[in-house]
């Protein structure tokens, strides 16, 4: 069924969620943290049996200087640099197969696929550990450090979302001045968190975006991973306060605000993950340049190869070369 906003309530809400005063200082010392910490980018060739692309095993640092593993897949043959999609998953993934996500090499992209530290146990696997601080915390990723912004699980995805930009920049063959960012659900998330907190990108795509509009999200569905923060607080009641002042430094809405790139979003209004409130309050509060498609009937799955046409669409216009 629909959520409790019509399609035309949508278009007018605005999130309720408010920045901390310290929002840009926290993020820019997590970076400057990050990309002062050392590690290097390292590519190791990986035989796939393909023609068409040509695949590594790419590993960078990210949050603290910590290895951070992901694919990248190139078009065999291609006249570089190119422009670069970078690609982040959603909840409970990994970086996958060597052999799964193949589209945007096709497209004709350098496709840099990230891993999600501690997560890849799901519906695909990943390769790469979390070292955050361990402590009370309900099943999941969600509840991981809550308490404290700096010990926040998310605090250091986010860390590598951007670095995996950063590292996609240093590669021969890639434009540093054509990457994009692009996910679905935790991953349009984390492309929204990328874009705000670097300035320079080329475009962005964030289908269903997870991590938008706190406020609203955990009140507002019963569903998992967001309900991950309710059974938290419904055993940790006199936490409500720190919770929602840490999620307030990784929320969609108030990162969508710094954000200047081009940006694709979509919605859908069967969606019981990431219900349509919620993204719109981050579609809302972006800064740059935005269009949004709203599928009525879909849930989390949204508009799957739809919304990938779309976006091949959207990428090819922002990511041609400059004339």
């Amino acid at each position: 069924m629909h959520g409790d906003l019509t399609e035309a309530e949508l278009h007018t809400y605005r999130s309720s969620q408010r920045e901390p005063a310290d929002l840009d200082a926290f993020w820019a010392g997590t970076l400057a943290e990050a990309r002062t910490a050392g590690g290097e980018v390292r590519l190791d060739p990986v035989r796939t049996g393909l023609t068409t692309l040509d695949t590594y095993d790419l590993t960078f640092p990210g949050f603290a200087g910590e290895p951070v593993r992901a694919w990248l897949r190139l078009p065999r043959g291609a006249a570089g640099p190119l422009p670069a999609v970078v690609q982040y998953v959603g909840y409970g993934g990994g970086r996958g197969d060597v052999l799964e996500n193949l589209l945007w090499a096709s497209a004709g992209y350098a496709h840099l696929q990230m891993d999600t530290r501690g997560q890849g146990s799901g519906w695909s696997r990943g390769a790469t550990p979390d070292s955050g601080p361990a402590g009370p915390q309900a099943p999941g990723m969600m509840t991981r450090g809550i308490t404290d912004p700096h010990g926040y699980y998310y605090r250091r995805l986010i860390t590598d979302a951007v670095r995996a930009v950063d590292a996609a920049r240093t590669l021969p063959a890639v434009d540093p001045a054509r990457v994009a960012v692009l996910g679905a659900s935790q991953g349009g998330g984390l492309a929204l968190a990328a874009a705000g907190l670097l300035p320079d990108l080329a475009a962005v795509v964030a289908y269903v975006p997870f991590l938008c509009d706190f406020p609203r999200a955990v009140t507002g569905t019963d569903a998992y991973p967001y309900r991950e923060i309710a059974d938290y607080l419904a055993v940790h009641r006199d936490a409500e306060e720190r919770v929602h002042r840490t999620l307030s430094y990784v929320d969609g809405v108030n990162l969508a605000r710094r954000a200047t790139a081009p940006a694709r979003f979509s919605a859908a209004l069967m969606d019981e993950v990431t219900p349509p409130a919620t993204v719109f309050g981050a579609y809302h509060a972006y800064a740059g340049p935005k269009e949004i498609t709203v599928w009525r009937y879909n849930g989390h799955e949204a508009g799957q190869a739809d919304d990938d046409r779309a976006a091949l669409e959207f990428l090819a216009r922002h990511l041609a070369p400059k004339e």
